[in-house]
Order: structure tokens, then C-alpha cells, then sequence
């Protein structure tokens, strides 16, 4: 493994962790505060499922499909020549997501969100760097990006 790629892995696990820590201690679940009213909000939410909540209290299966998706995405870091700079960034995104979420499910059984839209279910910056990830991934494999994102 690369430094940057650890590296990166760790500042999104970070920020992600520190992010939910201060929506714990300074809102009680459930709790909004609106940001930009009727556009943002910072709202708590335990949410024991995926996204939209579905498979909620599944705990185990979320573990278990987690680990196996690190697993996979280590294997596939370790193969990719050093010049996919885009896609070791969209692993090392989708690595550190995906490990900010299993350590809430890990510590609490559910995973904190609190970025609040309000026309879209509320989420959290491990999300956002697992969606952000996998956008670059699908950029990379199968966008116009080609040649030119290999020597980015």
C-alpha cells in the first residue's frame, strides 16, 4: 500500500468519524437544526439499514459484506498498475467510507447520518466518499476518460 493511499483512507475515516462524534454530543436523534431553511439541514438520524433504510437491524450481513468489499478493494489496489491515480483515489474513497460506516455499526449497531437535503434521504460524509468513489470508478472504467485518466 501506498502512503497516499493510506493516507487518503485515513483523512476520509477521520473526517467522517470526527463529523458524527459532533452530531452526537450536540444533538439528541432525531434533532434538526436548519442550515439553510427548507434546502439544508444538520438532522440526526441512527439509521440501522442501508440506504433508504432498507435492511434495517441487519447488522451482521452490513459487517460481513463490508469486510468483504475492503478485502476486494485491497486485492484490486495491490493489482492496479501505478499510473490509475483515479482509480486508486476511488478505492481509497470507497475504502475509507466504507470503513467509517462499519465502525459506527461496529460501536452502535446503526450509522449516524446528518446531512439533511430534505428531498433526499439523510446521509453522511462516509457516504458521500463511497458515492464520490464509485462515480470516479465508473469515470475511469467506463467514461471517455480512457487514456487521459491514466496519466492524471
Amino acid at each position: 500500500m501506498s502512503v497516499p493511499f493510506l493516507l487518503l483512507v485515513a483523512l476520509v475515516l477521520g473526517i467522517d468519524q470526527l463529523s458524527k462524534y459532533i452530531i452526537r454530543v450536540n444533538f439528541q436523534p432525531n434533532e434538526s437544526l436548519p442550515v439553510i431553511n427548507s434546502v439544508f439541514h444538520l438532522t440526526y438520524v441512527n439509521n440501522p439499514g442501508a440506504a433508504f433504510g432498507l435492511l434495517a437491524y441487519k447488522t451482521p450481513v452490513f459487517v460481513t459484506v463490508t469486510l468483504l468489499v475492503a478485502v476486494v478493494i485491497l486485492v484490486a489496489y495491490r493489482f492496479l498498475p501505478p499510473d490509475r491515480i483515479l482509480l486508486r483515489l476511488a478505492l481509497a474513497l470507497m475504502l475509507g467510507g466504507a470503513l467509517g460506516n462499519l465502525i459506527d455499526r461496529l460501536r452502535f449497531g446503526y450509522v449516524v447520518d446528518f446531512l439533511d437535503f430534505r428531498i433526499w434521504p439523510v446521509f453522511n460524509l462516509a457516504d458521500m466518499a463511497i458515492v464520490g468513489g464509485v462515480i470516479l470508478l465508473c469515470w475511469e472504467l467506463l467514461g471517455p476518460a480512457g487514456e487521459q485518466g491514466k496519466s492524471l
